[in-house]
């Protein structure tokens, strides 16, 4: 297990009131580190390294809760988790075919913050905001501000569900839908959940992965409430990620009696071998987490640093099979604009 830093475990001296459980992740998000040389003070990263690799992020802003960066080795500049968060220098290559919207969300576009890509699966872009900045997100370039869900507008792409009888699954996205406070998505997913035709309701969320008290007793409540079949779609692409609190809010979420799935990129320094899919796989299987897919990186411009080639993938994918049985294997697949279907590449 990766050591914690102890500065981290520091307590400030002021006398602060206690705290509600379901208010813990907010706090936790609020002190967030923001700067990349804060960042790189707490993990003390060698300071000539910094100037030659890490990046200003002013086009999309450094966000690290601290229980994540407590799971990072300090003064490694190679860390998997790091490499997931840090701006560096190559986000700012331009590199040919890497564009603003790699899966075709634009044109995908049926109303503000409502896609369909997929028969009989619409996805809602519920919020732009996250609990952490993943250098590699495809939607790094989204246009959040043009698919706000007020409250008119979540009316109207609720009667709008509600009118399209082919649509039998709703997916929550963002950003992060557990940006949400617990009363709002009960606003959300309840109306959506009450549809007849909707019989299954997906989230996907990093929440748990990087702020795991964000699994409340109230989001558990609501999940195991919903009269539908509800699917919780995790994302963890390396094995230090599942450490510390991040277990025990797995298990509550199991206790909602929701599916639980993990979706993985794979990523070149961070994941892009044998071992570190064999060890991401185990430790989702010993949470109780089915290892869903492994996508190849999406060619969002920024994240060029990132990709691993598809024949690699594909050598990787293979050698699991060797070693695993067949349900720790995730599938291995792509998204590509204007498909019916994401390609599987193995």
């Amino acid at each position: 297990m990766s050591a914690k830093l102890p500065i981290l475990a520091i307590a400030s001296n002021s006398v602060r009131p206690p705290q509600r459980s379901s208010d813990r992740w907010r706090q936790a998000l609020r002190e967030a580190i923001r700067h990349p040389a804060e960042l790189a003070a707490l993990l003390e990263l060698p300071a000539e390294w910094c100037r030659e690799h890490v990046a200003d992020p002013s086009d999309f802003p450094l966000l690290v809760p601290r229980s994540y960066l407590a799971r990072m080795k300090p003064r490694d500049t190679r860390d998997p988790l790091l490499r997931q968060v840090l701006p560096q220098r190559a986000e700012q290559s331009a590199t040919a075919g890497f564009v603003a919207d790699p899966v075709g969300d634009a044109s995908a576009t049926l109303a503000p913050g409502l896609l369909q890509k997929y028969r009989g699966r619409a996805l809602l872009v519920t919020t732009g905001a996250c609990a952490v900045h993943c250098r590699y997100c495809f939607r790094r370039h989204y246009p959040y501000a043009e698919a706000s869900l007020s409250s008119s507008v979540i009316d109207r792409v609720i009667d709008q569900l509600a009118a399209d009888s082919s649509i039998h699954e709703v997916i929550l996205s963002g950003g992060d839908p557990l940006s949400l406070g617990d009363d709002r998505l009960s606003e959300l997913c309840r109306p959506i959940a009450a549809i007849p035709h909707i019989t299954r309701l997906r989230i996907h969320t990093r929440w748990p992965i990087v702020i795991p008290e964000r699994v409340t007793d109230r989001f558990v409540t609501l999940l195991s409430d919903l009269p539908t079949t509800c699917v919780v779609v995790i994302h963890a692409n390396h094995a230090n990620e599942l450490a510390q609190d991040v277990p025990p809010a797995i298990e509550r979420l199991r206790a909602s009696g929701a599916m639980l799935l993990n979706q993985a990129v794979l990523l070149r320094r961070v994941n892009d071998s044998f071992d570190a899919l064999r060890e991401l796989s185990e430790r989702l299987i010993a949470c109780g987490v089915v290892p869903y897919y492994l996508h190849q990186l999406d060619r969002v411009a920024g994240a060029a640093h990132f990709e691993v080639p598809v024949e690699t993938g594909r050598e990787l994918i293979a050698e699991l099979r060797r070693e695993l049985p067949g349900y720790m294997v995730p599938s291995y697949v792509q998204e590509r604009a204007g498909e019916l279907h994401k390609i599987p590449l193995a």
